[in-house]
């Protein structure tokens, strides 16, 4: 029995039906996650950050239409708004203890240590500080098409950009890769 379209599990998701959503949950969480792994560089920050993007998703079930067949791009998307929130919210956080002069308390994670024990962990920190030296747009390029595996296509759905435009800065990002000796480490 053939397994149901992306597009097929989201109609059903969208009347209601909840085990077309877990369906689709198992097919795409990995790949959110992976995303926001690799964004953060933390693996609790990025399974939190996985469970808020498939809320979202479910809340919004009925309001979504996707573009193909595949939720990825959208999931994407919805994954790097996630991010994005949470990191401001941090700062917001961060300023308003500076505002008040109170000593950011820093309640110390023992799972944190384990996982900074692997060396997954310093390959990734490693690989997003010499990301961090590319210009914002070809580092989200990199991020989608490189790490995650999407194509052109679904990374211009993700990002909300023309095709010719995520071309283009996959391309500018490439030499910038080369030139910066960095290709070889993200690739592999």
């Amino acid at each position: 029995m053939a397994t149901s379209s992306d597009r097929k599990l989201w109609e059903r998701t969208a009347e209601g039906d909840s085990e077309a959503f877990a369906q689709l949950y198992d097919r795409r969480a990995r790949a959110i996650y992976n995303f926001l792994y690799r964004r953060t560089a933390s693996w609790s920050d990025a399974e939190d950050l996985t469970s808020v993007v498939f809320l979202h998703a479910w809340r919004r079930r009925a309001e979504i239409v996707l573009d193909g067949d595949s939720a990825l791009p959208w999931l994407y998307r919805v994954a790097d708004y996630t991010l994005r929130n949470e990191w401001r919210s941090r700062a917001r956080y961060r300023k308003a203890i500076a505002a008040a002069h109170l000593p950011a308390e820093h309640v110390h994670d023992h799972a944190d240590d384990v996982a900074g024990r692997f060396d997954d962990d310093r390959q990734i920190r490693a690989a997003r500080e010499s990301l961090k030296r590319l210009p914002k747009q070809e580092r989200e390029i990199v991020e989608l098409c490189i790490w995650a595996g999407l194509d052109q296509q679904a990374a211009a759905v993700a990002l909300d950009i023309p095709i010719g435009t995520v071309k283009s800065r996959l391309s500018r990002a490439r030499k910038h890769l080369r030139a910066l000796n960095i290709i070889p480490s993200l690739e592999a």
